[in-house]
């Protein structure tokens, strides 16, 4: 009976243990991948320069990110955009071989995420475009990537450092897709009160980021 009774108590305070261990890996950020900074770029079936197209075209993020003002998330263009331009500007080039074959069969293409935050962080594009929050701020110069990459870790503090002073990274409506756009912390202060941004004590209550 005491033998019993001491392998119960060992299997017990062994999985009160196992499972404090399990939480305070997974809360720490330590077991999330999207936490980590990627300061390398994550290969594409296509080789897209963000470079060339955001930078030297100047085509907006809202060409291939249509959904970025209007949902949670941004979307990826489908192969009929990148024939908009490509079947008349270099429709042999080798290098699109993978879009012409998506196109003609109909099989989109595999595009490998770079950024991919965790099933418990709500995040909301829409609602960050409109109150004046620009893409670089998360992203970075995307227009100065032949291949995009994470700048930064996207951690619990990165999110709440914005969130309790939304000032200094808000910008006009109308520069949220200029990358070079420098924040004004002195605009910003207004843009808060225009935009309506919420109080810091809401923007960084837990609901606001895990529902």
């Amino acid at each position: 009976m005491r033998r019993r009774n001491r392998w119960v108590k060992t299997l017990f305070w062994g999985s009160v243990l196992g499972v404090a261990a399990l939480l305070l890996v997974v809360f720490s950020g330590v077991a999330v991948g999207a936490f980590e900074q990627r300061t390398l770029s994550v290969p594409q079936p296509v080789p897209f320069s963000h470079a060339l197209h955001a930078g030297g075209l100047g085509l907006s993020c809202r060409y291939c990110h249509a959904a970025v003002e209007h949902a949670a998330y941004a979307g990826l263009p489908p192969t009929e955009t990148c024939m908009t331009c490509h079947t008349y500007v270099r429709p042999q080039s080798p290098n699109l071989a993978l879009v012409r074959k998506s196109w003609e069969t109909g099989e989109p293409i595999r595009w490998n995420r770079v950024v991919n935050l965790p099933d418990f962080v709500y995040f909301h594009h829409a609602a960050h475009v409109a109150k004046g929050v620009g893409c670089a701020e998360c992203h970075g110069r995307v227009d100065q990537m032949p291949v995009v990459y994470q700048p930064q870790a996207f951690t619990m503090k990165f999110c709440l450092d914005c969130h309790r002073r939304p000032e200094a990274r808000l910008r006009p409506r109308e520069e949220v897709f200029n990358m070079a756009y420098q924040p004004d912390p002195a605009l910003g202060a207004r843009l808060k009160a225009l935009y309506h941004v919420r109080p810091p004590e809401a923007l960084t209550s837990c609901s606001t980021c895990h529902r």
